[in-house]
């Protein structure tokens, strides 16, 4: 009898089925039945659910409509003409699912779960200049007589090579319907099966959205998170809604004012800091309000400031930010021109970062840029080469004087850089502040309600006490407060 050895020390390591057995599982599955509809990569997907073996219980229809004009016929016409669009994911999702519905009698096919996979692909251009990218998704059923879920992702590709990045895909494909109908119960791991047999140089993953009745409990702000926190991708955004966003799609051509923060809770400074630079940036030449994107910032390190990321914190952090009207971007950036380099991707128009004096005075510390060539010369040539900004918000000094881009202190090495910057406009101002909060710091007020304290209420901006105190943010825990008052 042959029984498997195991050694002293051994770790467990966890089985990954390949993808070929992915693919078979699926088809030996007598209920699991749908449609594959892929357009621009070829028919990378269901490629191996055709070889696996099988298929013929899997697959319903399996279709390219790769000419414009036939996809138009097929799809409808998008207003703005693209193709890789979530828009257009959506309406192949939708139109194959109606149409399976429509097709096939229930009473025929009473256990049938039916699904819809498409993507809508744009690899590597000729030149190689533009790498690539994606919408994925699947609308599925896990009970025949359930409403249709549906998991939606937007990839970029990070391979050189046409061949390579449809391999890629095929790949992507089946982990993504293999997840969908086997990881369902635990969103967080499949998001991470969906790199199985892939590596993070192959492909980006910037987007995710879940919806229907199986991920009616799942927080898609808190998916967003996971793909920055498991390296999937470097930033990520959602909207007041709470939706998230393609950055691509909302960065494109704007003018963007961007604020780092741990709005942990977001205060009067936060919020004086926001509409005084706004003001100022819009006064900008060339800027005006409706091309322009306002993004609050949280740094994966920012979240990580006791250690581990607490996703409730993380969560109350966005409610209120979100509460406020505001875009939130999760990023893992530290340094600043990070950031700028980010956001010049997708735009060529002017930006700004609105700061406290201190965040200033450690964009001119060394030490943040020894990993540089080129130290920080090559990161500021990166920070201030574009027609970019600094929006600076004064601070209380320790004498009780007041420090603007007048009087802050940088180490001496820097000082005639500064000078440089100062002098060239790059670093401006906000001098229409509100002297009577200066005092005011998030980490003092997050202490106030973890102790129970009274009188942090009037620190924070109109409406968010009200949000904390309904939603027990924080740790707030009004039977401390009634003890303290006590």
């Amino acid at each position: 009898m042959d029984t498997e050895i195991k050694l002293k020390g051994d770790k467990i390591i966890e089985q990954i089925p390949s993808i070929k057995d992915k693919a078979l599982r699926i088809n030996l599955n007598e209920n699991i039945y749908g449609t594959f509809a892929e357009i621009g990569a070829g028919q990378e997907t269901v490629r191996h659910f055709f070889r696996s073996g099988g298929s013929s219980g899997t697959i319903a229809k399996a279709m390219s409509a790769y000419d414009k004009d036939f996809s138009d016929a097929v799809y409808g016409i998008e207003e703005d003409g693209r193709y890789v669009t979530e828009s257009r994911l959506k309406k192949m999702l939708s139109h194959e699912v109606n149409l399976i519905e429509k097709r096939l009698s229930r009473e025929k096919h009473p256990n049938k779960m039916f699904f819809s996979y498409a993507n809508t692909v744009a690899t590597i251009d000729f030149a190689k200049q533009f790498k690539g990218h994606g919408w994925v998704g699947i609308s599925y059923q896990i009970e025949p007589d359930e409403d249709y879920n549906e998991i939606i992702i937007h990839i970029r590709f990070k391979e050189t090579d046409v061949r390579l990045q449809q391999e890629t895909l095929g790949i992507l494909g089946v982990n993504l319907i293999y997840g969908a109908y086997y990881k369902y119960n635990d969103p967080k791991r499949l998001l991470r099966y969906l790199y199985d047999h892939l590596d993070k140089d192959q492909l980006e993953i910037d987007t995710i959205n879940f919806s229907g009745p199986r991920f009616a409990d799942v927080d898609n702000r808190l998916m967003s998170l996971q793909l920055v926190k498991n390296g999937m991708t470097d930033a990520v955004m959602f909207n007041p809604e709470g939706k998230n966003i393609l950055p691509a799609a909302i960065l494109y051509k704007k003018n963007i004012l961007a604020f780092r923060g741990s709005f942990r809770p977001v205060t009067k400074v936060n919020m004086d800091m926001y509409e005084k630079s706004l003001k100022m940036f819009l006064n900008e030449n060339k800027v005006n309000a409706e091309n322009t994107l306002v993004v609050f910032e949280i740094t994966l390190s920012n979240l990580r400031s006791d250690g581990e990321i607490d996703e409730r914190d993380f969560m109350d952090r966005a409610e209120l930010l979100c509460s406020l009207g505001q875009t939130v971007m999760i990023s893992n950036f530290q340094e600043y021109y990070k950031v700028v380099e980010y956001f010049a991707n997708y735009t060529k128009a002017r930006m700004g970062l609105a700061m406290g004096v201190n965040n200033l005075v450690d964009i001119f510390d060394e030490k943040y840029y020894r990993h540089l060539s080129g130290g920080i010369l090559e990161a500021f040539g990166k920070l201030f080469y574009r027609d970019m900004k600094v929006f600076l918000y004064p601070m209380i000094g320790e004498d009780g004087e007041i420090i603007t881009s007048e009087n802050l202190k940088v180490h001496p090495r820097m000082k005639e850089l500064y000078k440089f910057f100062k002098f060239n406009g790059k670093v401006v101002d906000i001098n229409d502040y509100d002297p009577a909060i200066l005092e005011v710091f998030s980490r003092e007020v997050l202490n106030m309600i973890n102790q129970g304290k009274l009188g942090w209420e009037t620190m924070l901006p109109t409406g968010i006490a009200e949000i904390i105190k309904e939603h027990r943010l924080f740790g707030y825990d009004p039977n401390k407060v009634l003890k303290e008052s006590n």
